[in-house]
């Protein structure tokens, strides 16, 4: 007998007339912050008494004031390095970081190596579990992974967070794969500071940000002093104008993942054991099959048209629907649903081309 899907929990979603509206107030922060010929100029270097290009600022105080964050800072290294600067001004060698008990994404787990930190980790899941560690008073800071770092998580982002402020720890949240696609991000539930990678919001490579308390940001900015590590004028630039579609591409993005979920339920594609949808880094579909093929099927649906690999997981780059194994941390988690589970993101495409494309790969793939 082959093996479940877990039962999955995943992160609600902005509905369209909501990602409208969220539209329209990001380019409210825009013009509050922007003269309308500033939005074509673009700086470089390192501006005397704001040590980063006069634009980058005016983004990054877009980003604060639209997040309601009293301070943002755009850094290189896309999320992992915002995740990186963030921790770094918050925990030293030695210092402990409460952290879910679960596997930790590969990139984090190397930063957190090379700071040192002692994690402990606790079932964010139970939340008395959670209250228990937190009373220890052993800890100044909680470090937080906003999407899911097991297919079974169902905590409540929101209640982790007041659980954490409730007893004087701090947070840092790893907001990729959820800021403008939840209604809320960690910051704006209360998170000292929220994560993110521009890149995955369809900005230019490399460019993330650390969004929240001005005390943290500044650390962050303290330790980029160096010209080299900017971000120029131009990329910030490029970031704003990617984030102003984003809201909506992802809306309709949810609502075609929906759809896909509710048709191959109903048995459209033979060769579909289970479906469903969760946040396994990105939002997507898990998808089970009744053979163990799932090794083969990236490669087959690539010859269809879909992609077989991300680049940045809803990068710009990123157009067709993506069928890829299960990510490296749900596999830690699960190596047993490896050879029939794969996970599909319809990217840009709707859910008649991405069953198409399923339909077609598994008769490919049939002995």
């Amino acid at each position: 007998m082959s093996v479940q899907l877990p039962r999955t929990f995943p992160l609600a979603t902005i509905p369209l007339d909501d990602a409208v509206r969220t539209q329209f107030r990001l380019l409210e922060c825009v013009a509050a912050r922007f003269e309308g010929q500033q939005l074509f100029e673009a700086d470089a270097g390192v501006v005397p008494d704001l040590g980063r290009p006069r634009t980058t600022a005016r983004v990054e105080s877009v980003l604060a004031d639209f997040f309601g964050a009293e301070d943002a800072a755009l850094v290189q290294g896309a999320g992992t390095g915002a995740i990186r600067a963030a921790l770094q001004g918050a925990v030293g060698a030695g210092d402990p970081l409460l952290i879910h008990r679960a596997p930790v994404y590969r990139t984090t787990a190397v930063t957190l190596r090379g700071l040192g930190v002692r994690t402990v980790e606790a079932d964010f899941n139970d939340a008395a579990a959670l209250r228990e560690a937190l009373a220890s008073g052993e800890f100044g800071w909680a470090y937080v992974q906003h999407s899911r770092q097991r297919l079974a998580d169902s905590y409540d982002m929101g209640d982790v967070l007041a659980a954490c402020r409730a007893a004087g720890v701090r947070t840092i949240v790893d907001d990729n794969y959820a800021v403008m696609r939840a209604p809320s991000c960690g910051v704006e539930l209360g998170a000292d500071a929220s994560c993110f990678s521009l890149f995955k919001l369809h900005g230019p490579e490399g460019v993330g940000a650390v969004v929240g308390a001005a005390d943290v940001v500044e650390r962050v900015r303290a330790d980029n002093y160096s010209g080299g590590g900017q971000v120029q004028g131009h990329q910030a630039l490029d970031t704003l104008r990617a984030l102003t579609h984003v809201p909506v591409m992802w809306a309709v993005q949810s609502q075609v993942g929906a759809e896909i979920a509710d048709r191959l339920a109903a048995g459209e594609v033979p060769g579909v054991a289970e479906v469903r949808i969760a946040n396994a880094q990105d939002r997507c579909l898990l998808v089970r099959l009744d053979r163990p093929v799932a090794r083969e099927l990236p490669a087959a649906a690539a010859r269809h048209g879909a992609a077989p690999y991300p680049v940045g997981s809803n990068s710009r780059y990123e157009i067709a629907p993506l069928f890829y194994r299960m990510s490296s941390s749900s596999l830690d988690d699960a190596p047993e649903l490896a050879d029939r589970t794969v996970r599909i993101n319809p990217m840009r495409a709707g859910a008649d081309l991405v069953i198409e494309i399923l339909r077609r790969s598994l008769h490919d793939l049939k002995d």
